[in-house]
C-alpha cells in the first residue's frame, strides 16, 4: 500500500513538474484568451499570478514548441500600443519643432496600428507615415503618403475590406491622399501539419502550486491513508481473534 502511494505520488509529480513558463508579464485578458486559444488545440495550458500582478502562460515541455508556433499564428503576445499621453510625456522645458513632429508621426501610427489590430482576422498590423514638413520657401508642395502591412489568418479574405481600411488610414491624417495610401495584406503561416492534440495525463492543471493542484494532491492522501489505517486494522484484529483459538486448542491437548 505504502509502495502504491509513494508511485502516486511521483507521478503526480513528475507531470507537475514538466511544465515549461511560455510567456510571462502578460495582463489577464490576454493570458485568459493564450489559454482558451491553447485549450482548443487540444493543449492543456496553466495560468498563473506574478508578484507584479501580471500573469504567466505554461504548457507541458513536450507541447512548447506547437504551442508557440499556434500562438504565434494567431497574433500572440499582442503588441504594446503608446498613447498620445504616454507619447507626449514632457521630458525637458522645452522640445524642438522636429522631436515634436515625430512624436507626433510616432503616436498616429500607433493609434492607427492599434485600431487595424481590432479588426477581426487581423493578427498583426503595421503603419508607417511618410509626413513631409511644410517648407514655405518650396512652391511646390510635397504629399503625405502611408503603407499599411496587415497580416491576416489563413482563410480570412480582408481583400474586400482594403477600401475600408484606406478610408480609416486618410481621414485620421491630415492632408493625406487616398491614392497615396498602400494597403499590403499577407496570410499567416499555416501550422505544421504533424501538429496533432496529445492525450494529457492531468485535465485539470499542470502545476503543483496551483490551488487545485495541492487540493487534489491533498484529497488523494487522506484517501489512501484512510484505506492504509483500514487494512491495518483488520490484520490486527484478524491476529487477536487468532490467539484465544490457539491457546483453546492447546488447553484441550493438556486434558487428554
Amino acid at each position: 500500500m505504502m509502495k502504491f502511494i509513494g508511485l502516486f505520488m511521483m507521478t503526480f509529480l513528475l507531470v507537475a513538474c514538466n511544465s515549461e513558463s511560455l510567456y510571462s508579464g502578460l495582463s489577464e485578458q490576454e493570458a485568459n484568451e493564450m489559454v482558451a486559444l491553447l485549450h482548443n488545440a487540444g493543449v492543456i495550458a496553466d495560468k498563473k499570478t506574478l508578484n507584479d500582478q501580471t500573469y504567466s502562460v505554461s504548457v507541458p515541455k513536450e507541447r512548447f514548441s506547437q504551442s508557440v508556433e499556434l500562438l504565434k499564428a494567431n497574433g500572440y503576445p499582442r503588441n504594446e500600443f503608446k498613447s498620445l499621453g504616454d507619447v507626449f510625456q514632457k521630458e525637458g522645458f522645452v522640445s524642438s519643432p522636429l522631436e515634436e513632429r515625430a512624436r507626433l508621426n510616432y503616436a498616429q501610427s500607433q493609434e492607427l496600428t492599434k485600431t487595424l489590430e481590432s479588426i477581426d482576422g487581423v493578427v498583426l498590423a503595421r503603419v508607417h507615415l511618410a509626413l513631409p514638413e511644410d517648407d514655405p520657401l518650396n512652391s511646390e508642395k510635397r504629399l503625405s503618403s502611408a503603407s499599411v502591412f496587415i497580416k491576416h489568418r489563413r482563410g480570412v479574405d480582408l481583400s474586400s475590406r482594403e477600401s475600408q481600411i484606406k478610408a480609416l488610414v486618410v481621414n485620421s491624417i491630415e492632408g493625406l491622399p487616398y491614392d497615396n495610401i498602400t494597403v499590403a495584406l499577407f496570410p499567416s503561416e499555416a501550422i505544421a501539419s504533424n501538429y496533432q492534440p496529445l492525450p494529457q495525463p492531468l485535465s485539470a492543471t499542470t502545476s503543483i502550486t496551483s490551488p487545485l493542484a495541492l487540493g487534489l494532491l491533498a484529497a488523494a492522501l487522506v484517501l489512501f491513508g484512510l484505506i492504509a489505517a483500514i487494512v491495518w486494522w483488520r490484520l490486527n484484529a484478524a491476529k487477536g481473534s487468532s490467539l484465544p483459538v490457539a491457546a483453546s486448542a492447546r488447553e484441550v491437548g493438556r486434558v487428554k
